[in-house]
């Protein structure tokens, strides 16, 4: 057995792992370029989307300042190339946007395009859905309904402000003994 016959299996596992966490990272990299449907993205400012609505005000668990949640109508957002958009809501704290719901009619193209885009996807049984995930968000997709899908993008980094602030809040009653 030569030493070429012995290196040469682990030359290509080695090439394989390579090329497969070189997909990942860009994966990963495609899915925070994007953060998140269309032009409303993850951590901006409430006030560069258009079509917004007040639903309502409301605190998230364990969070003792308010989030918004809003409706958001605009032709722009009607559409995901031939696949109706039903509804998109949008929640806020401190008008910078954190989660993004998009209802879709129910459409196989769908989930073939977002793998196009973001890769091959992770299923969660226990929740019945699909994601994909990088340090900075995550994008789930799931049935909701005989005829709608559900995409849920949702950022890590503005719920953790949320925690520092609430940790400050308790700081500052700790130190006002």
């Amino acid at each position: 057995m030569s030493l070429r016959s012995i290196c040469t299996p682990y030359i290509i596992c080695f090439a394989l792992l390579l090329n497969f966490s070189e997909t990942q990272a860009q994966q990963e990299g495609e899915l925070d370029k994007r953060s998140g449907f269309k032009d409303i993205k993850l951590g901006q400012p409430l006030d560069s989307v258009r079509g917004v609505k007040l639903k309502k005000e409301f605190k998230e668990a364990d969070n003792v300042n308010p989030s918004k949640l809003y409706e958001i109508e605009h032709p722009d957002y009607s559409m995901i190339g031939e696949i109706k958009v039903h509804k998109i809501e949008v929640k806020t704290y401190r008008d910078l946007v954190y989660e993004i719901k998009v209802t879709t009619e129910k459409d196989p193209r769908l989930m073939k395009a977002m793998e196009s885009v973001y890769g091959p996807t992770t299923y969660d049984a226990k929740n019945i859905r699909y994601f994909w995930k990088s340090d900075k968000m995550i994008l789930n997709y799931e049935s909701i309904s005989k005829k709608e899908l559900l995409l849920e993008y949702r950022s890590f980094t503005v719920p953790k402000m949320m925690s520092d602030d609430k940790a400050k809040k308790i700081e500052n009653i700790a130190n006002d003994f």
